[in-house]
């Protein structure tokens, strides 16, 4: 038998989204205001990051002499080298709808994402419209200015670590016995209670603490040895709903010494671990002392792209309450996987608040040979 251990783990990037609406009304009372010097709207959130649109009448280089006006979204939280995309549409007001946009969804794929390294930082255009040519425009109307701002976070967590180590024993009973239960006919199966369950007349006894579902399930299991398919059961369920049922079948295995059968939950359940259901699924190892179960579920949570996912969800909580004695080691394996991480740590500098007229002190920008080119603040 081949006795080797291994881990597998997936990176998944995915993505969230969110708009923000940015009207500047009084267009012309603005402008004066001098180079460098912006209008910003209200700080909006996407993707647990804080964001705001920064509008500079005169435009942001004085180099420029106000020949332009500039736009750009500014990261208004703390964050180090959050990646997003990003557009801007500057709504035409006529109703022809000649909307003028720059977005960098349709070069996401030649160039990728951008990297916010702190707040402060910014993507948006230097020159992103002459004033002059905008001031005789339909993008004007009534002195209003009406902008659309959309922002795409690009998020990478860490999904099914997997310790593939959890050996399930092999099957002993020789045969499936599958089609005696799914018959219905004769009575093939004893079941023995201890101590006094209701009427001794009475043909039918209530199982209570095991959902019909769950029971179902170790029938199954008892007549097969084999795990059944949740979703043959119950029907199709979600990620979420599919950890749950599998951790109450846990539980009931562990009620009826059905040993071969807790294991299989323990390995089903590890190949099902997200940032979501490791705290609740933690804690039930521990209270059914599953070893393997808990080495995983700890070698996952411990991991620092989970681990400030985790500690908002429901179960995280759940768990403080109910077994405070696991974060103790679970900020051990914490501290473990930091020691022998050999990323280099890097150093989180700070921007200036998007709070008044001048914004975070820029670094020097190198000047576009195309008035239209976009430019990122680092």
């Amino acid at each position: 038998m081949d006795d080797s251990e291994g881990t597998v783990s997936k990176s998944v990037n995915e993505t969230v989204n969110g708009s923000h609406q940015f009207t500047i009304k009084g267009y012309s009372l603005a402008k004066g205001m001098g180079p460098g010097k912006c209008i910003a709207g209200d700080i909006f959130t996407v993707g647990g990051y804080d964001w705001a649109v920064c509008f500079y009448p005169d435009g942001k280089n004085p180099e420029d002499t106000a020949m332009y006006v500039s736009v750009f979204i500014a990261l208004a939280s703390e964050g180090t080298d959050v990646r997003a995309l990003f557009e801007l549409t500057l709504v035409d007001q006529s109703g022809k709808g000649k909307h003028k946009v720059h977005s960098h969804f349709d070069r996401a794929l030649e160039s990728g994402p951008y990297a916010l390294k702190y707040r402060g930082s910014m993507w948006g255009y230097k020159r992103f419209f002459r004033r002059t040519t905008l001031e005789a425009s339909d993008y004007i109307k009534d002195d209003c200015i009406i902008m659309n701002c959309t922002v795409v976070v690009v998020r990478t967590r860490i999904e099914g670590l997997k310790q593939c180590s959890i050996h399930v024993p092999p099957s002993d009973m020789g045969q499936n016995l599958k089609a005696l239960l799914e018959s219905e006919i004769g009575c093939d199966l004893i079941f023995q209670f201890f101590g006094l369950v209701g009427d001794p007349n009475m043909d039918k006894v209530v199982v209570k603490d095991v959902e019909p579902s769950v029971f179902k399930a170790v029938l199954l299991f008892i007549y097969t040895d084999k795990l059944s398919d949740i979703q043959e059961i119950t029907g199709p369920l979600t990620t979420c709903m599919s950890t749950n049922m599998m951790q109450h079948i846990l539980s009931a295995a562990d009620l009826y010494n059905l040993d071969r059968l807790k294991v299989l939950c323990e390995a089903k359940l590890s190949e099902e671990l997200n940032a979501d259901t490791v705290a609740t699924t933690l804690a039930l190892a521990e209270q059914y002392r599953c070893a393997q179960l808990k080495a995983v579920c700890l070698k996952f949570a411990a991991t620092s792209a989970n681990l400030g996912e985790e500690m908002q969800s429901e179960g995280f909580r759940h768990l403080e309450e109910s077994c405070p004695t696991l974060l103790s080691e679970l900020l051990k394996a914490s501290a473990s996987v930091e020691e022998c991480s050999s990323l280099p740590s890097r150093k989180k500098r700070s921007g200036s608040s998007l709070y008044g007229m001048d914004l975070a002190a820029e670094a020097p920008m190198e000047e576009p040979k195309n008035p239209n080119e976009r430019r990122v603040r680092r």
